[in-house]
C-alpha cells in the first residue's frame, strides 16, 4: 500500500475535503457558523452522527470565538481534554486552559461533601472563573452542577457539554441545554450518549483555531 499523503497538513486537508463531500451526500451540510466545529469533531471521531446530534444555541460559536479573543480561560473536566487543546493556538490568543480535577483541595472537598470531583471542580470554577468557557467531556454531574450554577446566576461565556456514557448522560445534557436556552447562556451540546474528552477538545480546538485564524494547517506552521 502506498500512502495517499505523508505530511500532516495534507492529511488534514484531504480528510476535511472527504468530510465535506460526505456531509453533502448525506444532506447534512452544516451552516457556515457551525461548520468548523462539526467537521473538527467528525475529523476526530470519524463519526458522522455528530452532524445530527451536535446542538448549538443561537450564536454559540461566535460567542466562544469572541470570548477566546478576549483571553477568556477554558476550564475542562478532565486532564485528557486539557491536554488535547492546542497550546500554541491558545498562546497566540494570550489565553489559557485549566482543569481542577487533580487538585488536592478539590479532592478533599469532594470527600467531605460526599460528591464527585467534577461537582467540586465546577463549583470552584464558578467561583474563580465565573465567565469562563466550560468544557465537559466526561462527567454528567458536572453538567448538572453547571445548570444549577446558571440558575443561581452564573453566566459562563460558553458551555460545551459532551460527556459520553449510559448513566445520567442523556438527561444531564437535556437539562443543561434547556437551562442554557432559558437563561441565554451560549451552549454546544452533543445530545444522546456519544461524546468524550476527545470531542470536548475537538470543539475547543475548532473554536481556538477559528479565533486565532489557524483553521488552515499552514497557519499552525505545518507543511
Amino acid at each position: 500500500m502506498t500512502p495517499q499523503h505523508h505530511l500532516p497538513a495534507d492529511i488534514e486537508r484531504t480528510s476535511l475535503s472527504i468530510i465535506t463531500a460526505e456531509l453533502e451526500e448525506l444532506g447534512l451540510t452544516p451552516p457556515p457558523e457551525t461548520a468548523a466545529v462539526v467537521k473538527r469533531v467528525i475529523h476526530t471521531t470519524a463519526d458522522f452522527d455528530y452532524a445530527r446530534n451536535l446542538r448549538f444555541t443561537p450564536g454559540a460559536v461566535a460567542a466562544g470565538i469572541a470570548a477566546l479573543r478576549g483571553k477568556t480561560p477554558i476550564v475542562t473536566d478532565t486532564n485528557m481534554a486539557l491536554s488535547g487543546i492546542s497550546k500554541p493556538a491558545l498562546t497566540r490568543l494570550g489565553g489559557s486552559a485549566l482543569c481542577y480535577m487533580a487538585d488536592p483541595e478539590v479532592a478533599a472537598i469532594a470527600r467531605q461533601t460526599g460528591t464527585t470531583r467534577a461537582v467540586a471542580s465546577f463549583h470552584r470554577a464558578a467561583q474563580e472563573h465565573p465567565g469562563a468557557i466550560l468544557a465537559v467531556g466526561n462527567a454528567p454531574t458536572a453538567l448538572l452542577t453547571i445548570a444549577e450554577e446558571i440558575e443561581a446566576g452564573l453566566r459562563p461565556a460558553l458551555v460545551i457539554g459532551v460527556p459520553v456514557g449510559f448513566v445520567n448522560v442523556v438527561e444531564s445534557k437535556e437539562r443543561l441545554f434547556a437551562t442554557c436556552e432559558a437563561y441565554g447562556v451560549p451552549a454546544i451540546v452533543a445530545m444522546g450518549r456519544k461524546g468524550g474528552s476527545t470531542v470536548a477538545a475537538a470543539i475547543c480546538n475548532a473554536l481556538v483555531y477559528s479565533a486565532a485564524e489557524m483553521l488552515d494547517p499552514k497557519a499552525r506552521g505545518w507543511n
